[in-house]
C-alpha cells in the first residue's frame, strides 16, 4: 500500500513539472483586414473573451489596416490592454500595413510582430478633406502623443518613435521597427511566429506567462456574418454605391406606383447606406449636394431642356466628391477616405441616364394627346337611335348618349359620326353607310 502511494505521488510531482500551456491548449487566430469600424471592435472582444473562456495560449491578431474610426480603436485597446490571456498582434501577409489606427493596435499587444514587406506608422492626426491648423492641431496631436507614449511605456516599446509617429507621420518597415524595438520579431508565416514566441514571458494581469506555442494547434476565430456583412459595406465606395441605388429605386417607385419592387430595393439600400455612413466620417454638406442634385434632375422631367441636368450633374459630382470630407476634424486613427473618381464617373452616367429615361418618358405622354372621359368618343361611330332634327340619341360604344345633328336631320338606324361634344351632348355628322364599331 506504501509503495503504490508513493508511486501516485512521484506521478502527481512529474506532472506538476509539467508547464499548464502544453497540456492541450490551442492558440486561437483572429484576423483584421480593412476600416477599424465598431463591428471589428466588437470581433475583437468577443475573440478575446473566447480565447479566456477556452484556456488559449494566447490569442494572435493578424492585422492589415488603413486606419478606422477612433472610438473603435480605443475600444480594441483598452480589451487588448486588459485581456486576461496574451495577445500577439502580427502585421502580416507581406505587403500589408498597421496605419493610422494599426499602430496604436499594435502597440498594445504583448508581443507585436510583423511579416517582411509591411509596415507601421503614420499616425499623424489629419483633416479629412481638408488640413487641421492652429489650437485644434495642437489639442489633438498632444492628445494622441500623450496615448501611444502611455501605451508604448506600458508594453516597454520605443515609446519616443512612437511619439514621432504621431507628431510626425513617420512610417518605418518591418526591419526598421525591429532595429528601433518598435516590434518583438519579424516572422514570415505564423508557424515560425509560434516557433520564435515560444517560451517568451509576457505579462498577463500581474502575473508572468510563459508561452508555449511550439507545434500548438490552432484554432480560427471569425467574425459572425452579420458583423462581416455590415464590416463590408463600412467601404466608402460601398456606401456610395448603395446611397445612390438607394435613391434611384425610391424615384423610380414614385414614377412607377405600385410594382413595390423598386422601392423596397431602394430602402433596403439606404438603410445599409446608412448603416456603413454611421462609422465614416461623412460631410453633410456633400448629402445636401446630391440631394439638391435629385431636386433639378426631377425639375427638369417637368421642364423641357437639358439645363437643369447640367446643374444637377455638377451638383451631383460635387457631392460626390464632398460625402467623405467633413468639416475640420481630427483623428490619429482616421486614414483618408473619400470615393473613386471612376465610380463618381460612373454612377454620374448613371444618374443622367436614369432621369434623361423618366423624362423622355414624361415629355413622351405630354405630347401625346389625352384619350379619356367624354374625348374618347370623339371620331367614333354608331347609330342614331331615333330621329336627330337635330336633336336625339345616339348608341356610341355600346352606350346612349343625347345628341344633335349638325347637319339635320339624321334620321333612325342612320349610321353617325361624332365630330365634337358640348358639355354632355355629343355633336354629330351623317357617316358614309360602314359598320360602326360597338
Amino acid at each position: 500500500m506504501k509503495g503504490k502511494l508513493l508511486i501516485l505521488g512521484l506521478l502527481l510531482a512529474i506532472l506538476s513539472l509539467i508547464p499548464l500551456e502544453a497540456a492541450g491548449q490551442e492558440v486561437y487566430v483572429a484576423k483584421i483586414s480593412g476600416i477599424i469600424d465598431p463591428f471589428v471592435a466588437r470581433y475583437v472582444r468577443q475573440a478575446i473573451e473566447s480565447a479566456s473562456e477556452g484556456g488559449a495560449i494566447c490569442l494572435i491578431i493578424e492585422l492589415d489596416t488603413p486606419g478606422g474610426t477612433d472610438t473603435a480603436m480605443r475600444d480594441i485597446v483598452q480589451n487588448i490592454m486588459n485581456s486576461p490571456v496574451p495577445v500577439v498582434v502580427y502585421v502580416s501577409p507581406q505587403g500589408a500595413r498597421a496605419a493610422s489606427a494599426g499602430l496604436f493596435i499594435a502597440m498594445a499587444a504583448h508581443i507585436t510582430a510583423m511579416a517582411p514587406g509591411t509596415n507601421i506608422g503614420a499616425a499623424h492626426p489629419v483633416g479629412i478633406g481638408e488640413p487641421i491648423t492652429g489650437t485644434l492641431e495642437t489639442k489633438v496631436t498632444q492628445d494622441a502623443a500623450a496615448y501611444i507614449r502611455a501605451i508604448a511605456q506600458e508594453r516597454g516599446r520605443n515609446a519616443e518613435w512612437a511619439e514621432q509617429a504621431v507628431r510626425e507621420s513617420a512610417s518605418i518597415t518591418a526591419q526598421e521597427a525591429l532595429e528601433k524595438k518598435v516590434i518583438d520579431l519579424i516572422a514570415p508565416d505564423l508557424q515560425e511566429l509560434l516557433r520564435l514566441i515560444d517560451g517568451k514571458k509576457v505579462k498577463v494581469g500581474g502575473r508572468e506567462v510563459t508561452l508555449a506555442t511550439a507545434g500548438a494547434p490552432l484554432r480560427r476565430l471569425t467574425m459572425s456574418w452579420t458583423d462581416n456583412l455590415l464590416h463590408s459595406l463600412v467601404n466608402p465606395d460601398v456606401a456610395y454605391i448603395l446611397l445612390s441605388l438607394g435613391i434611384m429605386g425610391i424615384i423610380a417607385e414614385f414614377y412607377n406606383p405600385g410594382t413595390f419592387i423598386p422601392g423596397m430595393t431602394g430602402i433596403i439600400c439606404l438603410i445599409l447606406a446608412f448603416v456603413a455612413l454611421g462609422s465614416l466620417p461623412v460631410n453633410w454638406g456633400g448629402i445636401a449636394l446630391i440631394i439638391l442634385a435629385i431636386i433639378l434632375f426631377l425639375l427638369d422631367i417637368k421642364v423641357t431642356g437639358f439645363a437643369l441636368s447640367v446643374g444637377g450633374a455638377i451638383s451631383f459630382v460635387l457631392g460626390s466628391l464632398m460625402l467623405f470630407s467633413p468639416w475640420p476634424t481630427a483623428s490619429p486613427a482616421m486614414p483618408s477616405v473619400r470615393v473613386s473618381w471612376w465610380l463618381v464617373a460612373i454612377m454620374t452616367a448613371a444618374f443622367l441616364g436614369f432621369f434623361l429615361f423618366a423624362a423622355s418618358a414624361v415629355w413622351r405622354a405630354q405630347r401625346r394627346k389625352a384619350l379619356t372621359g367624354l374625348d374618347v368618343v370623339i371620331g367614333a361611330r354608331g347609330w342614331a337611335t331615333s330621329d336627330l332634327n337635330p336633336l336625339g340619341t345616339v348608341l356610341v360604344k355600346s352606350e346612349e348618349w343625347t345628341a344633335e345633328a349638325v347637319e339635320p336631320p339624321i334620321l333612325k338606324g342612320e349610321v353617325i359620326e361624332v365630330v365634337g361634344r358640348e358639355g354632355m351632348r355629343l355633336k354629330v355628322k351623317k357617316a358614309q353607310q360602314s359598320s360602326p364599331s360597338r
